[in-house]
């Protein structure tokens, strides 16, 4: 059995994976294009060790952050693992769909160009690429699948999309105003919890980390540590690139897989788990 545990950020796909993890015996294998590096912990909200309860996880903290991993790497890590698992129950969690969709369906990629993930990147970033890359490109700012295919149409061979393993997509949501919230507050915990620190040492190891440079959290950090805004304006802009990729995440889900979604009971996740248990077993 694979599951997929998908949907936005600080919804509780950590917590279910865990849950439904110790129910059916399985592996969890990381989909989170951050949480692959390491010392990359606070701002990513990654799951500490103490919090695995004896799990196999697998593909976090497997590079350094100023080594490069792009998704065509991913896919092959998730291809050997897939095979070297078949006998057991998979589940993958986190919030990258290129990733997932690299993962399980059959994309083939050129082996000897990038690949690159553009999910951290607002629209008007995207067409100003794309106007950089052409300056013909006539692409609408909205059309956001358009403007990604066009950045990476040179760079990839893309065969029929079809899904090539039994998976069932799991989507955890919530009310918009609820999410939002949520995040807001996650954000100032993670501060509270030591991001500024966290960023101050890994920046101090890893001047010209491009993951440092890509990460919500991180970015936003860098820019005060290089005196380019305030402390008080980087902390607004990580939660406000947090509620836009919250956002950008639902509509890639939404067009790219076929997701049962289930509103979470932050009150009682326990009531949240059984619906999914119970989904499951149908």
């Amino acid at each position: 059995m694979i599951l997929a545990i998908v949907g936005p950020t600080g919804v509780g796909k950590t917590k279910l994976s865990i849950e439904l993890a110790k129910k059916y015996n399985a592996i969890i294998i990381n989909c989170d294009a951050m949480q692959v590096y390491k010392g990359l912990d606070i701002g990513t909200a990654k799951i500490r060790e103490d919090e695995k309860e004896g799990i196999k996880h697998l593909l976090f903290d497997i590079k350094e952050p100023n080594e490069k991993y792009t998704v065509f790497d991913y896919q092959k890590d998730v291809r050997d693992l897939l095979d070297k698992y078949k006998d057991n129950n998979i589940i993958f969690v986190g919030g990258t769909g290129l990733y997932l969709r690299a993962a399980l369906f059959d994309y083939r990629f050129n082996e000897d160009k990038d690949i690159v993930d553009y999910s951290d990147y607002t629209n008007q970033q995207l067409l100003d690429l794309c106007l950089k890359k052409d300056p013909n490109c006539n692409i609408h700012i909205n059309n956001r699948v358009r403007l990604e295919r066009f950045l990476n149409r040179d760079n990839n061979d893309i065969v029929k999309p079809n899904l090539l393993y039994d998976v069932t997509f799991i989507g955890l949501t919530t009310d918009r105003d609820i999410l939002y919230n949520n995040i807001n507050k996650r954000v100032d915990i993670m501060l509270e919890n030591g991001l500024l620190d966290e960023v101050k040492d890994l920046y101090s190891k890893y001047p010209n980390s491009e993951a440092l440079r890509r990460g919500i959290g991180y970015k936003e950090l860098l820019d005060y540590l290089d005196n380019k805004c305030s402390l008080d304006d980087a902390i607004y802009k990580i939660k406000q690139n947090s509620r836009h990729y919250a956002k950008r995440q639902y509509t890639f889900f939404n067009n790219q897989f076929n997701i049962k979604w289930f509103n979470v009971d932050f009150n009682n996740f326990n009531n949240t788990i059984n619906e999914v248990l119970e989904y499951i077993k149908k």
